[in-house]
């Protein structure tokens, strides 16, 4: 069975007024792709890390007036939730799709894993250059992995808002993002360089 990639009307979601009929759109266009792809996912990264990993698909639930301006799922070692433990992320903004390992700033040793991170700044520049690095979560903008600097991780390890996301975007016009196939190719490459940052994490729970 082949896996339904995005299209431009799901892109377009996020320019819906309201957030009830944008809530709307997001259920019915983007969280079956999500559980798709997340099913995929999953089997591919419990297979690999050698330990069950569970599909959370966003709710957006403490939100009462202002529509999210992107959507995703998470993917983490924890069934109950994903935001305090390191986890995969992919999603969608209405301009490009994410693919992450994401730390975030509800990581209770956020501390400790960016060490782990900066004892390991080395490695991480030697990542496929296509790979790019979100501070915030919650915002569009990212830098290129060649922008990657020290004091980045510094401050996610200092600053108690501060997070650090590590993978790839894909513009909403790039013919991949329109093959579910082809996203799940991509993010499993993608997962699999980040795989061993996410286990030298795990170390510090």
């Amino acid at each position: 069975m082949t896996v339904q990639g995005f299209r431009k009307v799901d892109f377009e979601t996020f320019h819906i007024e309201g957030l009830d009929e944008r809530m709307e759109a997001i259920q019915s266009r983007i969280q079956p792709k999500f559980q798709e792809i997340g099913e995929e996912l999953v089997n591919f990264l419990s297979a690999n890390l050698g330990n069950e990993v569970y599909l959370h698909i966003a709710k957006h639930a403490r939100r009462t007036v202002n529509p999210p301006k992107d959507t995703w799922l998470a993917i983490a070692d924890n069934k109950r939730g994903y935001k305090k433990h390191p986890h995969f992320q992919l999603g969608l903004f209405d301009d490009h799709l994410f693919i992450w390992l994401a730390f975030i700033y509800e990581l209770p040793n956020k501390k400790e894993m960016a060490e782990k991170l900066l004892d390991n700044y080395d490695e991480l520049k030697g990542l496929p250059e296509d790979f790019m690095i979100s501070l915030d979560h919650t915002q569009k903008e990212a830098i290129s992995l060649a922008e990657l600097e020290r004091k980045h991780l510094e401050r996610f390890r200092d600053v108690k808002k501060g997070e650090f996301l590590i993978g790839r975007h894909l513009s909403k016009e790039d013919e991949r993002v329109q093959n579910g196939d082809k996203i799940i190719d991509i993010a499993k490459e993608t997962y699999t360089a980040l795989i061993p940052y996410y286990q030298k994490a795990l170390t510090v729970r």
